[in-house]
């Protein structure tokens, strides 16, 4: 794919995946110092199923992983299973309240699809060490 003014359009794909860490890092963080049992009565008030378990491995996920997409390692897995928590989210927590609480998780959403399917773009551990070009447009060996 060519880029405009000659960039690659792999900067972009970082673009998303630096801001979706960033995001879910402090997200990830703001659950870890509310404490997990506050997490988890939150997690039962929303309906989520075994709060005490699930809300603690949100926010595991959410600080791991934020960190991992904003290195840029195993983004692809990364943008799956956070396509299934903001699936989640989104459509079973927030968007039944209320469409404009749901707003960021949408955009969340669409970052994890882009990482899963396009992978980690420019500035990546992935892109050294999993990916090797495939993102950039080279076509992988027959």
């Amino acid at each position: 794919m060519r880029g405009i003014w000659g960039i690659d359009p792999g900067w972009g794909i970082t673009a998303v995946r630096l801001a979706a860490g960033i995001i879910l890092l402090v997200a990830g963080w703001a659950k870890f110092m509310v404490g997990t049992e506050a997490l988890a009565a939150s997690f039962a008030k929303m309906g989520i199923a075994a709060p005490g378990v699930s809300g603690p491995f949100i926010m595991l996920l959410e600080i791991i992983g934020g960190v991992m997409l904003i290195l840029g390692i195993a983004t692809r897995w990364l943008g799956l299973i956070f396509t299934i928590e903001f699936i989640v989210a989104t459509f079973y927590v927030k968007i039944p309240v209320s469409f404009a609480g749901a707003r960021l998780d949408i955009m969340l959403l669409a970052a994890s699809i882009l990482c899963f399917l396009a992978g980690p773009g420019r500035a990546a551990v992935d892109e050294v060490w999993l990916e090797k070009g495939v993102a950039h447009g080279a076509r992988r060996p027959a």
